[in-house]
């Protein structure tokens, strides 16, 4: 792989790709259906209804269950967000390789921003919790914009909080929604092959690295970058 590019920033999703949260959202959704009636859904299903945010896997376990004509889906998504604040970060865990990762990430000069499709309140609740807010500079969350991924938009506001250009920064993912919104962005676009979206590889676009985990991040960056460290490219400081 040769992108030839310099590379000062990584922005990284958050479910499937940082931390295995599909315990937690699955028992929330489990939870949810209780209350209206129906049986939980199997997990599998649920976990693949992850990454488009919780509207849209309130709306596909609603559908699932059979419930979409009598429950209405913004009371749905209250009693969904209410049991998840409940069981975010107690049964999901940080994926191995993750933590390792990120902090080899900072020590070489990388700034690192999350860029997630989950709310905001959900998404920081569960970066403090795992202990990985201490390791990133930014958070963009689904609510953070009008737009979530794919759209690029929230690539770019990572990339100006961070005060780095696109053109210098990565996007590491696991679906197809993070190579659509990098490919919009212009950015290059590393998926983890233990993902939601790549477990399988079925209809996965073309992204420009599959990597097994973080801990491999910086040598793939050291591959873009020709000094091999982006304290030697710009200011930003571990």
């Amino acid at each position: 792989m040769a992108l030839n590019r310099d590379c000062h920033a990584v922005l990284i999703d958050l479910d499937g790709t940082m931390v295995d949260t599909a315990p937690d959202i699955v028992a929330a959704v489990g939870l949810m259906l209780k209350d209206f009636g129906a049986a939980p859904l199997p997990f599998d299903m649920v976990t693949g209804f992850i990454g488009n945010g919780v509207r849209k896997l309130v709306r596909r376990s609603l559908d699932a269950a059979g419930l979409a004509e009598r429950v209405g889906l913004e009371h749905a998504q209250a009693v969904f967000e209410a049991h998840y604040a409940v069981t975010n970060a107690t049964l999901g865990r940080v994926f191995p390789g993750v933590t390792a990762g990120l902090r080899a990430l900072r020590q070489h000069g990388y700034r690192c921003a999350c860029v997630t499709n989950k709310p905001q309140p959900l998404a920081a609740a569960l970066l403090e919790k795992t202990g990985l807010a201490a390791h990133l500079d930014v958070l963009v969350a689904g609510d953070t914009l009008a737009s979530m991924k794919p759209s690029p938009e929230p690539l770019w506001h990572a990339c100006r909080l961070l005060d780095v250009e696109p053109e210098h920064s990565a996007l590491v993912g696991d679906s197809s929604v993070d190579i659509a919104a990098a490919r919009a962005a212009g950015l290059p676009v590393f998926i983890v092959s233990y993902g939601y979206g790549s477990a399988n590889g079925t209809g996965m676009p073309c992204c420009d690295a599959l990597i097994d985990s973080f801990e491999a991040l910086p040598a793939i960056l050291a591959q873009l970058c020709p000094a091999g460290d982006a304290n030697e490219n710009t200011d930003a400081s571990a």
